[in-house]
């Protein structure tokens, strides 16, 4: 069952990076420019939307049904979504692929704290961390062979024998403990209003850049569903979310946490290479192993973990390890063109060290935490938390950078701006404006980072947890 979680934990995680490095063949054999967000936004709205879903359906009825589920539905929609033949197809299948990925995601980390006890979890959680960083590693490399040499189409059949291994691995090698819980009535209140708060943040999120007003309305909407689903839940008899999951402040620091620090790592990730080839000139694969790097390092700190939470308290090496990032960050900050190519390697391994370390932790604390009924359900929320983190801060990332670019552009055409970033020659102007703008998002990368070391100054917990 571990080779099954781990082939399930590179499954899903290859998806984005593969998808990514096939996406600009994907829009011109398509036709689909105009719907080319949407790609990855159907498969993350459906993901995130499902996932809370899922945690409960797994403490109410068990894991294994609710795992087989989810594969075998990320299977079908990878297979429908290699078969497309219109953008409109690829976008419904990607959606499919989202309502699958909902339940493996946050099952595979609820399967290990099933399968391993606390004090053996943050090794098992290496292993799983090793498979994502695996992902990350071979996904564009993957992406572009199987675009290079076969077709887009090879981009997602390429899941489709994974996904039947996991299947039969898990069917026949998981023999699941009879659940002793009373089965409960489904929520279908508290869904109905989490499905319309996540909506409505999602598409105000993928709003933001282009139609400021409507996103602002989407984010009224967000905050109203937000609290009917507050309220719903505090009277549900069998709540989606039971407000009891929260009656531990550290185990909402762990939430927050991750939440914020997967925006974070979202923005190295999209901004570094453009950095690097937009300002300093290096090829695409050069820019990409700033990526790897950060990758390379989570790995390696990831088995650090066990250590860390027994010998350290988690608001402190979670402080510490924010600030030494944010000191880092501030690099490029500070001296703009003059910060050297080889410096961002050495920023992205920085940040890849610390979420290894804290995302780890999160993942762990969150799951030990909880009480043994809902650790499915707590997973679940970290889960979702790091999607939310990671969907809305890309669309806050972008809409700073296009309003820096709009304020700052005076007389140079955007089309110039346009040739800037992707690696072509261009004005000195033109370099200077792109360079204002990425220095002001990493200043908001700055600024979160600083509100996450606020957040762990709050915890009241100042003991090693046991």
């Amino acid at each position: 069952m571990l080779v099954a979680v781990l082939i399930a934990t590179f499954m899903t995680s290859v998806e984005v990076t593969i998808v990514t490095t096939a996406m600009p063949t994907i829009i011109a054999s398509l036709h689909g420019l105009a719907w080319q967000s949407w790609i990855m936004a159907a498969y993350l709205l459906t993901t995130a939307i499902t996932t809370p879903i899922y945690g409960k359906l797994a403490d109410t009825y068990g894991r294994k049904r609710l795992f087989l589920w989810g594969v075998a539905v990320f299977t079908g929609g990878s297979l429908l979504s290699g078969l497309a033949p219109t953008i409109g197809w690829l976008i419904a299948a990607r959606a499919v692929q989202g309502v699958g990925a909902g339940a493996v995601m946050p099952l595979t980390f609820t399967l290990i704290a099933d399968f391993f006890p606390y004090e053996k979890r943050a090794q098992a959680m290496a292993l799983n961390n090793s498979a994502w960083g695996l992902s990350a590693l071979l996904g564009p490399l993957l992406g572009g062979f199987l675009v290079d040499h076969l077709s887009w189409h090879w981009v997602f059949f390429v899941n489709v024998p994974l996904g039947v291994i996991v299947f039969g691995l898990t069917a026949f090698g998981y023999h699941e403990a009879k659940l002793v819980s009373e089965k409960q009535p489904l929520d279908v209140k508290g869904i109905a209003w989490l499905s319309i708060s996540l909506i409505s943040l999602l598409l105000a999120a993928q709003s933001l850049s282009r139609n400021p007003w409507w996103a602002l309305s989407l984010v009224i909407v967000f905050g109203l569903s937000l609290w009917g689903f507050i309220k719903v839940e505090q009277q549900a008899p069998a709540a989606l979310i039971p407000p009891t999951l929260f009656t531990s402040k550290t185990f909402i620091v762990q939430i927050v946490t991750a939440c914020l620090l997967s925006g974070v790592l979202i923005g190295y990730q999209v901004y570094f290479p453009i950095w690097l080839q937009g300002l300093d000139h290096v090829n695409a694969t050069v820019a990409g192993f700033s990526v790897s790097f950060s990758s390379i390092m989570w790995l390696v700190a990831g088995f650090l973990v066990s250590w860390t939470l027994k010998h350290l308290v988690p608001k402190r090496l979670t402080k510490t390890v924010v600030l030494i990032q944010a000191i880092f960050y501030a690099g490029p900050v500070i001296f703009g063109a003059h910060f050297p190519v080889w410096g961002f390697y050495v920023v992205a391994a920085v940040n890849g060290f610390g979420m290894g370390l804290v995302i780890s932790q999160n993942t762990i604390l969150a799951q030990h935490l909880a009480p043994e009924a809902l650790v499915g359900t707590a997973t679940a929320m970290f889960t979702l938390g790091r999607s939310l983190g990671q969907t809305v801060m890309t669309a806050i990332y972008g809409a700073v950078m296009n309003v820096v670019l709009q304020l700052r552009h005076g007389n140079v055409p955007m089309r110039e701006l346009d040739a800037v970033v992707a690696g072509h020659s261009g004005s000195p102007q033109a370099a200077g404006i792109l360079l204002g703008a990425l220095q002001t998002v990493f200043v908001v990368v700055v600024i979160l980072l600083a509100i996450v070391w606020v957040v762990n100054a709050l915890d009241p917990n100042r003991e090693v947890i046991d």
